[in-house]
């Protein structure tokens, strides 16, 4: 009998020699491959090793469907994770092509528009020079009455008189009868409604004395117009008053104004207490003539 018995005369069980009492051995765990097949080395039943930059060291190249594989594999691994949803347009660009393009136009005439009246105000309130003499009735026109500028807020030598505009009625009575008003200080009424108002309108502190600084600038000592300007200046004026008269009743129940009559009363500004200067306290009336009312002078007409 040798070592490993298998010339002994004992009894083998059904399964093979090296069993006693007929106890099956227990099988050995298959591999990953399943059991190892009859003549085949523990090297070729081995996993196969993954194809990578080490595979030429093992004298072999990968297979083609290997390396497709990895490629595949990598490119998913490094494929970059998606970002945040896009936020929603506004404004303009939510807009559709159409209204883009409407806007964009739109912007642009905003834009020579208030290029052009910047450039019209400069050529106003600048020296005279060869744009403003060549160009002078286009300026004119663009900043007059609305836009018109002065420099005498920053006068060395700033006004020291009171003018006050002031105007009577002709009044046609519902007899037939024709009756003067007395004078109606316009200006004191604006400064009545200025005095202890914390937000006068431009209407109380303006209109009036602009319409009549326009009407002083567009006729000569005699009171005539100097000028086309000089029409405009005047048809302002004499509506302004109309209004202002019928605001105050002046023309009573029933009646009607025919003619207006227009004056300013200067008076000189006095002097502080310590000053030496010595002024005229006569006040100074230029007064205008009778101007017709018409039914373009009136809102609905005179009454």
């Amino acid at each position: 009998m040798d070592a490993y018995g298998t010339d002994s005369d004992a009894r083998q069980g059904p399964d093979g020699p090296g069993r006693s009492g007929g106890a099956p051995e227990p099988d050995a765990p298959p591999g990953p491959f399943g059991p190892p097949e009859p003549g085949r080395s523990p090297a070729q039943d081995s996993p196969p090793r993954p194809a990578g930059p080490n595979s030429a060291d093992e004298g072999q190249e990968a297979s083609p469907d290997a390396a497709v594989l990895d490629s595949g594999a990598s490119a998913c691994s490094t494929a970059p994770a998606p970002g945040p949803y896009a936020e929603p347009r506004t404004g303009v660009a939510a807009l559709s092509l159409r209204y883009q393009i409407g806007a964009a136009l739109t912007l642009a005439v905003v834009a020579v528009l208030v290029c052009v009246h910047i450039g019209m105000v400069f050529l106003h309130v600048a020296p005279s020079n060869t744009l403003t003499k060549t160009h002078g009735k286009a300026i004119d026109d663009w900043i007059y009455p609305e836009f018109e500028q002065n420099w005498k807020l920053f006068a060395p030598n700033p006004l020291q008189q009171n003018i006050a505009v002031q105007v009577r009625a002709e009044v046609q009575e519902e007899n037939g009868e024709v009756r003067t008003t007395g004078w109606y200080d316009l200006s004191a009424e604006d400064g009545q409604a200025i005095d202890g108002n914390l937000v006068p309108s431009h209407t109380q502190q303006n209109e009036l004395r602009r319409a009549w600084d326009f009407f002083v600038s567009t006729h000569d000592g005699n009171n005539r117009p100097v000028g086309l300007r000089g029409a405009l200046s005047e048809t302002y004026l004499r509506r302004i008053v109309v209004l202002r008269l019928d605001r105050d009743d002046a023309s009573g129940r029933g009646g009607v104004i025919d003619q207006v009559q227009v004056r300013s009363r200067t008076t000189n500004v006095p002097p502080p207490k310590w000053s030496t200067e010595k002024i005229s306290d006569k006040p100074m009336d230029r007064v205008l003539p009778w101007w017709p009312v018409t039914a373009a002078d009136t809102d609905g007409g005179a009454r």
